[in-house]
């Protein structure tokens, strides 16, 4: 049983039960890392938007196909985007989840913009 060393008249017992995990901490802190990199958010932004293959995501960040790749390899394996292969071209765009949304949400209020009409 956790007894706080201090009491100041909070439903402590409700707070402990509703801290998130070990595990889920780790999650989330994994996520918030990978888009704390400037060139990943903006891509992952981009793909909240539309379907891009590579070369042209390249074009709009100003970034290299290789270093495309790369972000795009990361923000894959974390579930945050989702490919699709139309002859030897593939296809990226954000995955359709609750957690992307949520993100893509929040990153338009931070930075005070509009999603595109």
């Amino acid at each position: 049983d956790n007894v706080l060393p201090h009491q100041h008249g909070e439903d402590e017992e409700k707070i402990i039960k509703d801290m998130p995990s070990d595990e889920m901490a780790r999650s989330v802190s994994g996520i918030l890392k990978l888009l704390g990199d400037p060139s990943r958010l903006k891509i992952f932004w981009l793909l909240c938007h539309c379907e891009e293959c590579v070369i042209n995501i390249a074009a709009l960040t100003e970034m290299s196909s290789p270093a495309v790749s790369h972000h795009l390899r990361l923000l894959r394996s974390s579930g945050l985007i989702v490919s699709r292969r139309e002859g030897k071209e593939m296809y990226d765009k954000a995955a359709d989840t609750e957690m992307t949304k949520s993100l893509h949400v929040t990153i338009e209020s931070v930075a005070d913009i509009t999603c595109p009409g």
